[in-house]
């Protein structure tokens, strides 16, 4: 009775992933050329990531590639029957080698760097070095991008905390802040600020989300201290203690210098968003020049060289590290190896949904900063908040306004930028798909023994601690 409860439960979530207005906008399909049941392979493949961990958890695990090629499959055929099947080559295409590619590249990068980097002391998971690890993550994503922090900080948040049995909230305010909230500072913390980089936003402009980013921090970490302290009580009165060997504080970092391959990524992202604008790497017409795949599908250059940066890091990184550094963090595939097949399928199946997005968005009538907080982060809690961020930048930018930050788009109030801007940022943290890192976090708890909540429990606590701290953002940063 209680899976069935949570199947259902799930369904109703997914369900309302996508606003009414955006259903109601599409006409069944005439309104906006998009047929809303093309986004049935997306909504079961979500179905699938939320459920069958449940109900049949071993078969799942083993069986995650048929399951996602089953709903790509059922995508791609319906979808080359209403586009055709050059249109549905070109939308896949686009999709694997423009979107996906650099998006695994990335966290393969990120996640064979940050494992040949080990802290070694005699810090002990209590609740106050744990508010200290979530605050450093979180102002580090915006020097590293909120995957980069997560990568280098979730081994040492884990192995100081490895004595407690009560650790699962631990993992879950790391993926609210640090894999998510963080990111606001700069273009390098999150995909979609880097997009609005790329389209005239001031490199630096994100700096004014500072007291937002602070003001989410000191409610979170406040409420997530006391949550600790409850759970270090009743973890002490267990008689459990922390294996400290010696008296004092030791510490130690090893493998310091894949640092400088961490800084190597950071570039690469950097040069991705930079150079696409440069005359050298644009042709005649203006487009970026790039190696050619299929139709109007290109590899750019500069996304070339972001890929060749981070393989390259990846592999010095191995190469100039002593693998006995990652026997300790424990180091395996798995992780990597499960997010890659997942978001394949994730990334696929949206386009649909993300077509019909952008073919209705500027007609949902969302003109107030409020609406844009919530329509970005609602709908960026389940689809990729690169492109929703972009639509309703888009959308902002056709409204006339005469006052703001001048964009490539137009002319955007600020009020209307930053709540485009949280929103993508910050509701990321409301699904495990929500943003990149969030996964992976959850993963590598799993591999390392922490009882993590599934994927419709994850969501009961953002709706519990983060959707009453985004109402609080809307009542004093955005009416």
């Amino acid at each position: 009775m209680k899976k069935l409860l949570t199947v259902m439960c799930t369904f109703l979530t997914v369900f309302l992933a996508c606003p009414v207005g955006v259903w109601a906008a599409g006409n069944g399909g005439t309104g906006s050329g998009v047929p809303v049941w093309l986004c049935i392979p997306f909504a079961g493949l979500l179905l699938c990531v939320a459920v069958m961990p449940l109900v049949k958890g071993e078969w799942w695990e083993s069986h995650q590639p048929v399951v996602v090629a089953f709903w790509i499959v059922l995508m791609i055929i319906p979808f080359a029957v209403v586009y055709g099947a050059g249109k549905t080559a070109e939308t896949v295409l686009e999709c694997v080698i423009n979107d996906y590619l650099t998006f695994i590249i990335l966290l393969f990068g990120l996640f064979c760097v940050s494992g040949n980097i080990t802290v070694e002391g005699d810090f002990a998971g209590s609740p106050r070095v744990n508010v200290g690890l979530l605050a450093l993550g979180t102002l580090l994503s915006s020097c590293i991008g909120t995957t980069g922090a997560s990568m280098l900080m979730v081994r040492p948040v884990i192995k100081m905390n490895s004595w407690r049995k009560r650790k699962g909230h631990i993992m879950i305010f790391f993926i609210f802040m640090v894999s998510n909230m963080g990111g606001c500072l700069t273009p390098i913390g999150d995909p979609p600020l880097l997009m609005g980089f790329m389209r005239g936003v001031p490199f630096f402009w994100s700096l004014h989300l500072f007291p937002v980013l602070i003001f989410n921090m000191v409610i979170l970490l406040f409420v997530f201290y006391h949550l600790d302290m409850r759970s270090y009580k009743k973890d002490i009165s267990e008689g459990r203690k922390p294996d400290i060997s010696k008296p004092g504080t030791e510490f130690k970092i090893e493998g310091l210098h894949n640092i400088i391959f961490l800084v190597m990524i950071v570039v690469g992202v950097i040069l991705s968003g930079m150079l696409p604008g440069m005359p050298a790497f644009q042709d005649a017409a203006g487009n970026v020049k790039g190696l050619h795949i299929f139709g109007e599908v290109t590899l750019g250059l500069p996304s070339i060289i972001e890929i060749v940066l981070i393989l390259a890091a990846a592999f010095l990184s191995f190469k100039t590290t002593d693998k006995r550094i990652r026997v300790r963090n424990h180091f395996t595939w798995g992780a990597i190896k499960e997010v890659a097949v997942l978001f394949i399928g994730i990334f696929i199946t949206m386009q649909p949904a993300l077509m019909l997005l952008k073919a209705v968005g500027p007609n949902l009538g969302i003109t107030e900063p409020y609406q844009m907080f919530w329509a970005t982060g609602a709908l960026s809690s389940f689809l990729d908040n690169t492109p929703t961020y972009l639509v309703f930048l888009t959308t902002a930018g056709t409204l006339g306004f005469t006052n703001g930050i001048a964009t490539t788009l137009g002319t955007v109030p600020v009020k209307l930028l930053s709540a485009i801007s949280c929103g993508a940022v910050f509701m990321g943290a409301n699904t495990y798909i929500g943003n990149a890192p969030n996964f992976m976090v959850k993963t590598l708890s799993d591999e390392n023994g922490i009882n993590m909540p599934s994927f419709f429990g994850y969501m009961a606590w953002s709706i519990c601690f983060l959707v009453p701290v985004f109402i609080i953002d809307m009542l004093v940063f955005f009416l």
